[in-house]
């Protein structure tokens, strides 16, 4: 943070302990900086996410989106579609990807469950 205040704001933190800088000039600086998004050490300690600019996530989304309508493409009018894989996205920062062992495959209701739900449902 003090970094940042003295290469945006070329304010020295130091300058709170001299008597030259209040309280409140240096909250209003903290939160200018929290509105730095790539740019600021401060908000990439504070939001690891926020390392990568606004223009750096559409990027990315832009990729992915690409992706995905490439695999759509190859998908529907490849004859051996049964090898083409989902691409995976572009790795974001503050986003982990989930380990496979961690995701268990989902599991549905039985015809016996549903009923019973909705006989709950029904009764109230």
């Amino acid at each position: 943070m003090e970094a940042d205040l003295l290469e945006f704001f070329q304010v020295d933190l130091l300058d709170v302990w001299r008597g030259r800088l209040s309280l409140r000039r240096i909250h209003i600086l903290i939160q200018s900086l929290l509105k730095k998004p790539g740019r600021s050490a401060f908000l990439a300690a504070v939001d690891e996410s926020a390392s990568w600019s606004v223009g750096d996530h559409l990027t990315a989304r832009v990729v992915d989106a690409a992706e995905v309508a490439n695999y759509l493409f190859l998908k529907a009018n490849s004859e051996d579609s049964a090898n083409v894989e989902l691409p995976k996205p572009v790795p974001r920062p503050g986003r982990h990807e989930p380990d496979s062992s961690d995701t268990a495959s989902p599991t549905f209701a039985d015809g016996d469950e549903l009923s019973a739900f909705f006989t709950r449902m029904n009764t109230l």
